[in-house]
């Protein structure tokens, strides 16, 4: 079977991708010597001192802790360990 063009030279890397670790640790340093950080921590301090932009924060902090929907006719990670 052929490779489709769009995946010629990637590598598939599985869980733990070298190169994206790499990627956000270059992101998180230039972040960090960028200047940036005490007025984004500034700003979110602002924010959590607002109580509508707190609750919308924390709104979303609980969205995104979520477990992900199953698939059509896949059993949910929370029932498929109560059945084992």
């Amino acid at each position: 079977m052929p490779t489709p063009q769009k995946y010629e030279g990637q590598r598939n890397e599985g869980e733990g991708s070298r190169s994206a670790a790499r990627a956000y640790n270059k992101a998180t340093t230039a972040f960090a010597k960028s200047g940036k950080v005490a007025p984004a921590a500034k700003e979110a301090k602002r924010a959590m001192s607002s109580k509508t932009e707190a609750r919308e924060m924390k709104k979303a902090e609980e969205v995104g802790k979520r477990p992900a929907k199953p698939r059509s006719g896949t059993k949910s990670r929370a029932s498929a360990r109560k059945s084992r």
